[in-house]
């Protein structure tokens, strides 16, 4: 694939007029108001039937699992390819010119909560919890960090969940999670706590619904972007599950391996927001080069100005390829492995953030004035060098990988 397909235009075009009517004209509202974005997906959800194909894919898998689980192994493979990874990364893409920080309320309800369950989840797991969020339904949360983690995610890890007849009793607080203020579901990921040492723990995973006796949703924290994208704090206090609030409903399938699972994910979807602030941090840059004019002629002229243009078309091309080197491994059945998805990362989040600073330059003064869309984009791509593992992380990733 080198180019988008004539139903991939179509497609886009379609999505970024949906976004031109509303998301744009609520772009204040949901940047400085504190408004929830969760209206504006499903809304995005319903105008293009979104809702209906996860429905519709999610009762297919359920099927081919029930019949595995009945004998039929055939039926226990996971669905891959079949060509919608394009589908689904353009609204990531067309959102992303606009409000970044719907795109990372959207992916993690979606693309973590809703997947993890779907990956370890049993079959009663994935009905009682799953399809709600793949549909947009419910909102979802995952939650690994804590306040003394940041990206030693498991090492320093401190929630735990501790045996209690039939029940387990989980502590802890975990914070930066993304929907954590308004999330119906949420996967809680912590250590059991087996009086052995915190480093031979176990990594498992729990679904909490918001509610629970002892489970704290804090309201949203402040932020440098993505304001259109919630983020709180979670505070457990003896809350006491079930067993059957254990995905997979087993001690013996531990998280850690899922969890790298998720990371690549979430990586590989930086590459699609990126593209999108760079699309648009592009096109707004050309046309304020053309029409600005200072020392007699418009800015486009100068060689300094046409120098951080060209880099920016470089970067936006390297950014489309990769994202229509994505859609093709997943059209062919084949998984990006965590070092592909971190060099992914790493490249997207570093062109992202000088694209979008090099905009901000370009528009000089008004760059910096929250009027202008450059000033958004700047602070919302930002924080893809920082969330779903560091650039730091993504370089250790990648050597290590390497040197093998």
């Amino acid at each position: 694939m080198y180019e988008w397909s004539d139903e991939h235009r179509m497609i886009r075009d379609a999505v970024r007029q949906w976004v031109e009517a509303e998301v744009r004209p609520r772009r204040d509202e949901l940047e400085f108001g504190d408004t929830p974005p969760y209206d504006v997906i499903r809304s995005l959800y319903a105008t293009f039937g979104m809702d209906a194909m996860a429905r519709d894919n999610f009762k297919r898998r359920i099927e081919k699992e029930r019949a595995a689980a009945e004998g039929g192994a055939a039926g226990a493979s996971e669905e891959r390819g079949g060509g919608n990874a394009g589908m689904t990364l353009i609204p990531i893409i067309e959102l992303c010119r606009c409000s970044p920080g719907l795109v990372t309320a959207m992916g993690v309800s979606t693309g973590l909560a809703a997947a993890t369950i779907m990956s370890r989840g049993t079959i009663a797991q994935k009905e009682r919890w799953a399809l709600d969020l793949l549909t947009f339904e419910k909102v979802g949360a995952w939650a690994i960090t804590e306040p003394d983690s940041g990206s030693d995610a498991f090492g320093r890890m401190q929630s735990t969940a501790r045996r209690d007849g039939d029940e387990y009793v989980l502590n802890g607080n975990k914070t930066f999670i993304t929907n954590g203020p308004y999330a119906d579901t949420t996967v809680f990921i912590c250590k059991l706590d087996e009086g052995n040492p915190p480093a031979e723990r176990k990594i498992l995973s729990f679904v909490l619904e918001k509610g629970m006796p002892g489970f704290e949703q804090t309201k949203p924290m402040r932020k440098m972007g993505m304001h259109s994208s919630p983020t709180g704090m979670l505070f457990l206090q003896d809350v006491r599950v079930g067993r059957d609030r254990l995905l997979g409903e087993t001690e013996e399938v531990p998280y850690r391996e899922g969890a790298k699972q998720a990371f690549s994910i979430e990586r590989m979807g930086v590459a699609a927001m990126a593209l999108g602030i760079v699309d648009r941090c592009l096109e707004l840059s050309i046309s304020y080069a053309k029409e600005c004019i200072r020392f007699g002629k418009p800015i486009g002229e100068h060689q300094l100005i046409q120098d951080k243009l060209a880099r920016m078309e470089v970067a936006r091309i390297n950014l489309e390829n990769l994202v229509f080197r994505s859609i093709e491994k997943s059209a062919a059945g084949v998984a990006l492995d965590l070092t592909e998805a971190s060099a992914m990362k790493l490249y997207s989040a570093r062109a992202a953030t000088e694209v979008a600073l090099d905009a901000v330059q370009i528009f000089g003064g008004n760059g910096y004035m929250a009027e202008y869309e450059v000033e958004q984009l700047a602070r919302d791509a930002k924080v893809l060098q920082i969330y779903a593992g560091t650039d730091e992380i993504q370089i250790s990733q990648i050597a290590r990988s390497l040197l093998a």
